[in-house]
């Protein structure tokens, strides 16, 4: 595990810090190719310099968000907002975290992106990548 991304985990109370924990094995588990990061001060992997899944810590809990997950059309993911095509669920309990799910959603990941990677040069437009 990235040792930045350990930090972080390492940073949070015992439960969360298990969540987090978790949710990494399975990231980094899913997509070996990926390279992980702390991206605005929370964990993110990223294909091809494209930002594709991480986790934050929120009020509601453990965000663990999908930048193209709008796409993958998962009932558990709940799109948060109409702008961009994110998805996300949240986590308070490590027993939450159902393996298949993840790995469902990790899979789509790599088949469904949005460029976000050039956003800012399309002035917020995004297009979809594959």
């Amino acid at each position: 595990m990235n040792l930045d991304v350990q930090a972080y985990n390492n940073s949070q109370s015992a439960e969360v810090q298990l969540i987090c924990n978790l949710l990494a094995e399975h990231i980094s588990f899913h997509l070996p190719e990926a390279e992980s990061k702390i991206w605005h001060a929370h964990p993110v992997w990223f294909l091809e310099d494209n930002p594709i899944v991480g986790y934050s810590k929120q009020k509601p809990g453990i965000r663990l968000m999908f930048w193209s997950g709008k796409s993958f059309e998962e009932d558990k993911l709940n799109v948060l907002g109409g702008k961009f095509e994110d998805a996300s669920i949240f986590y308070n309990s490590a027993d939450e975290i159902n393996s298949t799910d993840i790995e469902n959603w990790l899979q789509k990941a790599k088949v469904i992106q949005w460029d976000y990677k050039n956003i800012v040069k399309r002035k917020g437009v995004l297009e979809r990548l594959k």
